[in-house]
Formats: C-alpha cells, structure tokens, sequence
C-alpha cells in the first residue's frame, strides 16, 4: 500500500491545501494529512478545531477518489511522523519559488535522517498559488472577501473569529 504524508498546520486548510491534496490522492492508496502541533506559531484554531475542518473538507474528496485521507496529529520530527504513519512519501505543496528554497533544505535534512522515504513536491494550481493560511487570515481580521480562498464552512468559522 503506498502511503502518503502532507503535513502542516493548516491554520486553517485553504482551496490551495485542499487542491493539493485531490492531487496527491492520486498518487497514494492512503493519504494521511498531518496535523503539525507548532507552539512557536500561535495557531488562531485549536489543533482540534483544524483536525475536525480537515476531516470535514476531505471527507467527499475521500470518496470522489476512493483514497482513504485520514488526519494525524503530530508534534514530532517530519520524519518521525512519516515512519509513524507507514509514509513512503512526504508531499509538499509549493506556491513560489521562495518556497522551493525552503523545502529543498529540508529534503535536505530529512534525507539524511531517513533516505527511504522520498519527497514529491506538487505545485499549486495558478488559481491558487498566492494562497497562505496566514494572509487569509489577515484578510478575514480587516473584513476582506475570503470566499475566493477557502471553503463556505472554513470562511464562516474565520468570521466568528473575526466579527464585525
């Protein structure tokens, strides 16, 4: 079974992360989205509230592609993650060539700690490409129009936070 790890904090899941993942779907028997626990960055959801959205916005995506997408919490190395899941393979959008700076050091890393599991890297869709958590989020905070960037449901539980 070939298995597949995408992870973030996905604060909150975008159109972006969710193109990403319909793609990988296509390319694994299993697609695990993980669910990074990062202190450091002060996520606005709490960790349960972005599992439950991701669950939510994948569970028809799970269907449509008969992959079965499950969502794993983690606050452990990437790597580690990925072994604990049975990953062969870590899947990595990328919007922008600044993101491929990044991510090729981190391939980097992770290749040293474990040469068996591979990276893919997907790009997002032109349509999607400026999309970040953190910028949406800043829109939804300044009563900007958000409907372009996340889902119905994602958008209303950003306007709770964000009353106006």
């Amino acid at each position: 079974m070939r298995v597949g790890l995408y992870p973030g904090t996905f604060d909150p899941i975008t159109l972006g992360h969710i193109d990403i993942i319909r793609r990988a779907a296509t390319l694994v028997d299993k697609l695990v989205i993980g669910v990074a626990i990062n202190r450091d960055k002060g996520p606005l959801f709490r960790l349960e509230e972005r599992v439950e959205m991701i669950e939510v916005e994948c569970a028809a995506l799970s269907l449509q592609t008969g992959v079965e997408i499950v969502v794993h919490p983690f606050e452990n190395l990437l790597i580690n993650c990925a072994r604990d899941v049975g990953a062969q393979m870590i899947v990595r959008g990328l919007r922008a060539v600044a993101d491929f700076e990044y991510e090729y050091q981190m391939v980097g890393m992770n290749r040293q700690l474990d040469d068996s599991i591979e990276t893919v890297f997907l790009m997002a869709e032109a349509q999607h490409q400026a999309i970040a958590s953190k910028l949406v989020k800043e829109i939804a905070r300044l009563g900007g129009d958000i409907t372009k960037f996340v889902t119905p449901r994602v958008a209303n539980e950003l306007l709770q936070r964000f009353p106006r």
